[in-house]
């Protein structure tokens, strides 16, 4: 990654609450993948693998949990400091 890409000027987005953002949406579209990866692994009666898969799920909603969670007290400050 380039100087430029990683200052936002091709997507004019170069502050820290995207980057959270991006990182919530990622655990919960992670979240999605393992357990489709699971359902696989349990058809083909691997049950090792499909349960691994169910732990890396586990942390991908722990990951989006806690990533809401900064979003949720981010804004709520945010909406304090806004003047009418």
């Amino acid at each position: 990654m380039t100087k430029a890409e990683e200052t936002g000027q091709f997507t004019g987005t170069i502050d820290k609450d995207y980057n959270l953002i991006w990182f919530t949406e990622s655990c919960l579209s992670n979240a999605l993948r393992m357990e489709n990866y699971a359902r696989d692994a349990e058809r083909d009666g691997d049950g090792e693998l499909a349960e691994f898969f169910r732990r890396a799920q586990r942390e991908s909603r722990k990951g989006a949990e806690q990533g809401k969670s900064l979003l949720r007290s981010r804004l709520t400050a945010e909406m304090g400091n806004v003047r009418p």
